[in-house]
């Protein structure tokens, strides 16, 4: 079996009985009333770029990635965040978009270790997919962030001249599950909000401001000293490499997956292995599943 690769519609099924019908890039869509934009344009086949959106949470609107075009409107809402409505006419794409896109992804690149031309971390995480996906050809901005570690670090990319960078975060390795790397956060807030929404631990927080922000673990802790109870949510919503699995860092990522049945307790979860070879590589929360649908 290949690796099963799960579609992730970017914002909750709305549990409505109305039904509307939208238009998204020419092709006509029906859905439940209060559906974002987002979900009904992945359920028509058309991908919009995202990076703080996931169906494992409520939408939240901060990347600025999956911006869309609406007849009739002024602007361009974000799709995460905007309800579908009958007869509405969606535009996925167009040339103020892509520019609006690359714009956004550019200010990420020039503050994040993994970004255009450089190698670091899997190289599979969703990040890379939406550079891919938006396109981006150029970093106007240099690769002299304040996140970047300095290039004699031996874990970072950016130019140094042998002193960190004025926010450096050493690693957490703490964790013995998971490693947490501060340089390549985006501050999308998923994790805060799967530890919150979807754990109950709220473990996670944002501390500083602006170009100061920071995910934190509890008190500014280090992972394995605070309220962290390693459940993986936080891994699981991650869309950089921010934070990853130690496991796929050694062994690298899997190739295949094999649906399973967790035998800790009498749920039930179904959880698929994930295997590089005949190696077990990780276990990640299957979405199909009938008890856990997904939780982890």
């Amino acid at each position: 079996m290949s690796l099963i690769q799960e579609t992730d519609y970017g914002t909750p099924a709305s549990k409505a009985e109305k039904r509307v019908t939208l238009t998204v890039d020419g092709k006509a869509v029906t859905v439940p009333e209060g559906t974002s934009i987002m979900r009904a344009s992945m359920e028509a086949g058309i991908e919009i770029p995202k990076l703080c959106a996931t169906d494992m949470l409520d939408s939240f609107g901060s990347c600025r990635v999956c911006l869309v075009e609406v007849e009739g409107r002024n602007g361009t809402p974000a799709s995460c965040t905007t309800p579908a409505a009958e007869g509405m006419v969606v535009h996925t794409t167009s040339d103020r978009l892509n520019a609006i896109r690359k714009g956004v992804l550019e200010l990420y690149v020039s503050d994040h270790p993994l970004g255009f031309n450089e190698k670091a971390g899997t190289g599979a995480s969703e990040f890379d997919h939406v550079i891919s996906l938006v396109g981006l050809a150029e970093n106007r901005y240099g690769v002299e962030g304040r996140n970047h570690v300095a290039a004699d670090i031996g874990d970072g990319v950016a130019p140094g001249e042998g002193s960190l960078t004025i926010d450096y975060m050493v690693k957490d390795e703490s964790n013995p599950y998971f490693t947490y790397d501060p340089s390549q956060c985006i501050v999308c807030s998923r994790c805060v909000r799967a530890c919150a929404e979807v754990q109950g631990t709220f473990a996670l927080t944002v501390e500083g401001r602006g170009f100061e922000s920071r995910i934190v673990a509890s008190m500014s802790e280090n992972f394995i000293d605070s309220e962290c109870v390693s459940c993986g949510a936080c891994v699981q919503a991650c869309p950089t490499d921010a934070l990853r699995e130690k496991s796929v860092l050694e062994k690298g990522m899997p190739d295949r997956s094999v649906v399973t049945t967790c035998a800790y307790c009498g749920v039930g979860c179904n959880f698929k292995a994930e295997l590089k070879g005949d190696e077990v590589v990780r276990m990640m929360p299957y979405k199909a599943g009938k008890s856990n649908h997904g939780h982890s």
